[in-house]
């Protein structure tokens, strides 16, 4: 029976996929885990309770079918397991990799509250699809019948792939705008390789364009191509830009050479991955060789930071964050990762300003935990007379993204924000103020996890596929 294959989590203990030794894996940029072999898999998938209310999927952005395509996998069902998979997720391989497991689908597993240790979905997923991969499962996107109609997407980041994906399934013409020069946005320019190697994203973008999807890459909309040009040629239009605005630091000496945003040093580092040439990154701006490095923040950003730097040969790395490191904001995981690799963590510690014209120190004040705030975090607060500098030949603002002005950049005023900046967007649709114009992801939400914004991307395929269908009938009477 099927069953006899699950509920192994009394016998079974938790085992994640091997993850290489500190002192080999800061040597390169290559995924830090290994692959489970099929045996481990479904060994762990096994572990499943198969629980009549699975929180795990109740937590899961995406509501993936996680019970499912574990039991499809303990009993070696794995193209069923994958086909589960890819039923409800866009890119499993890629959640697989970079999903705060911890906080969502493992951090709400039921056997985890009884004691055994969670099943390690994370692993399981990305060795699930990685195996569809190798087998030839994954197969081109070829729609039933092909549409006139077609939509252009602004933006390759997940969100913008993912209505992509939906809609060109469907048969519609789809077109996707990007400013960089390769799709994929932060999963290929802000994503350290360490945590998902390129060609991961990279053959995804392969399989859209084999799929008729239609990439149009270094085009920057508002300066190369005007976004009423995009609304003209195309019967609805997506954005699904992201948040790329660095949120900065307000400071004395805040200006200083050596002080870099998050986004343009792991953008250079991703580039020298991928073997471009990086002018930034040779001449020294934008890389930690021989430096003493601090990086500010302690968000997941914040990590891929710390953890590049000390790859990139750095001679010390420090991360900065007000709080402790219990109110962290990013993965826990994240954090053991960075500290086995040697990133020095200073708790309560906010910068009150800058030293030199480059940057030679950070000017660190010490904090304490104060009452609760408004969402019920406790507040840093200041400590007279703690002040001290903290040596740095590199600083690394990592205090997260706003959106850019985009009704000022794109010259549409007429498209509605809210009083943060977001695309105002109808919650269940993505319908903004403009006829025909959809949002989607962190432009909308703010900046999130790139599961939200797959979430995002899927349910704003299915409203402009709901939108053009009625446009169609309205020109059919």
């Amino acid at each position: 029976m099927a069953g006899q294959k699950m509920l192994k989590f009394v016998e079974v203990e938790r085992d994640m996929p091997e993850k290489r030794p500190p002192n080999l894996r800061k040597e390169d940029f290559g995924e830090i885990y290994a692959e489970y072999a099929t045996a481990k898999a479904a060994e762990q998938a096994s572990r499943c309770s198969q629980c009549g209310v699975p929180y795990c999927q109740s937590h899961c952005p995406l509501h993936n079918n996680i019970p499912d395509w574990l039991r499809m996998t303990a009993e070696g069902r794995l193209e069923e397991a994958y086909e589960i998979s890819q039923a409800t997720n866009t890119f499993p391989e890629i959640c697989g990799r970079i999903c705060p497991q911890d906080r969502l689908c493992e951090g709400n597993c039921v056997i985890e509250q009884s004691g055994h240790g969670t099943v390690t979905i994370g692993s399981v997923e990305k060795y699930i699809t990685d195996t569809a991969f190798e087998n030839g499962w994954v197969k081109p996107i070829k729609p039933q019948t092909e549409r006139a109609e077609s939509v252009g997407i602004i933006g390759a980041g997940p969100g913008g792939l993912a209505a992509a994906d939906i809609l060109r399934r469907q048969g519609v013409q789809v077109t996707v705008y990007d400013r960089y020069d390769r799709g994929g946005g932060l999963l290929t320019y802000g994503i350290p390789g360490f945590k998902l190697e390129k060609d991961i994203v990279m053959q995804r973008m392969a399989q859209l364009e084999d799929g008729g999807v239609e990439f149009v890459l270094n085009c920057d909309v508002g300066d190369d191509l005007s976004f009423d040009a995009i609304r003209g040629k195309h019967d609805a239009v997506l954005i699904a830009t992201g948040v790329y605005k660095t949120r900065g630091l307000e400071a004395p000496g805040v200006g200083a050479e050596g002080i870099v945003r998050a986004i343009d040093y792991l953008t250079a580092s991703n580039r020298k991955s991928f073997g471009d040439v990086v002018e930034e990154f040779e001449n020294g701006e934008l890389n930690a060789v021989g430096k003493k490095v601090v990086v500010i923040g302690g968000g997941d950003t914040a990590m891929d930071c710390v953890r590049t730097a000390i790859r990139q040969g750095a001679e010390s790395v420090k991360c900065l964050y007000r709080r402790d490191e219990a109110n962290m904001p990013g993965s826990m995981r994240e954090v053991q990762n960075a500290k086995e690799e040697g990133v020095e963590f200073v708790w309560l510690s906010a910068p009150r300003g800058f030293t030199g014209d480059k940057v030679e120190g950070v000017m660190v004040q010490k904090m304490r935990l104060g009452a609760p705030d408004a969402s019920g975090r406790q507040m840093p607060e200041l400590i007279e007379g703690s002040d001290y500098v903290e040596d740095a030949d590199l600083v690394v603002q990592a205090l997260g993204f706003e959106p850019e002005d985009i009704p000022t950049l794109w010259g549409v005023p007429e498209l509605e924000v809210t009083r943060w900046g977001t695309i105002k967007a109808e919650f269940t649709t993505g319908q903004t103020s403009l006829e025909g114009v959809f949002a989607a992801g962190d432009i909308v939400r703010g900046a999130s996890l790139v599961v939200w914004a797959i979430k995002d991307g899927r349910d704003a395929a299915e409203a402009i596929l709901d939108y053009i269908n009625q446009e169609a009938a309205v020109a059919a009477e």
